[in-house]
């Protein structure tokens, strides 16, 4: 039996599992999705901002504080890139001709 045939056999099992259909998937509306998108946004910066006031009073762990800093760096620049991709969409149809 050829080694090629059976890598591309462990290959299919292995994506045969990753593409199953979730059952329980309830596919949101792209306006759903995104106002979902903005309150986890929210969230982050309003935990962020509390674990920040709890570790300058001393109640918070120095770990829990650079944590929650790494988070809100994360989704900030995540914000930054969709808003920098939603920019250049709108420059490239202000471009297209009429």
């Amino acid at each position: 039996m050829d080694i090629r045939s059976l890598s591309a056999t462990s290959g299919y099992a292995v994506a045969k599992t990753a593409a199953k259909v979730d059952p329980e998937y309830n596919p949101a509306s792209p306006g759903e999705q995104m106002k979902a998108s903005f309150e986890q946004f929210t969230n982050t910066l309003q935990h962020s901002e509390q674990v920040s006031v709890q570790a300058m009073t001393g109640g918070a762990d120095p770990h829990a504080l650079v944590q929650a800093l790494a988070q809100t760096e994360l989704a900030v620049e995540t914000a930054v890139t969709v808003r920098n991709k939603v920019v250049e969409a709108y420059q490239e149809i202000l471009r297209m001709p009429v």
